[in-house]
């Protein structure tokens, strides 16, 4: 089992959901971040006054699927999230070694 983690624009979140959908995903985790990366901000102006805004908001998407599905799945979210500018995002993939359901106690790729 893998771990897929996809930080991304937050306006892409409704595309991205539908597209895992689409490859067999039913549950995601979704959390709101604040982070930069290579665009490092930006300064705005609010009054009169000029300020940096170091931080950007961004969404983080947690999905937990079987190997077989890890591929499809990164292509799908890379689809979706995609705008072709700086600040699309990361994905990251990583090891499961075990899922366990609480209430029914199964455990492995029927605990997904």
């Amino acid at each position: 089992m893998k771990k897929i983690e996809a930080i991304i624009k937050p306006f892409k979140l409704d595309e991205v959901k539908d597209a895992l959908h689409e490859v067999g995903l039913q549950g995601i985790t979704v959390t709101e971040a604040k982070g930069f990366g290579r665009q490092k901000g930006h300064t705005e102006q609010y009054r009169g006054a000029e300020y940096v805004v170091d931080f950007l908001p961004k969404v983080k998407i947690e999905v937990v699927c079987d190997d077989s599905l890890v591929e499809r799945a990164v292509e799908a979210i890379i689809t979706a999230a995609r705008t072709g500018r700086i600040g699309d995002g990361k994905i990251f993939v990583s090891a499961i070694e075990e899922v366990i359901r609480i209430r029914t106690s199964e455990t492995g790729s029927a605990a997904i």
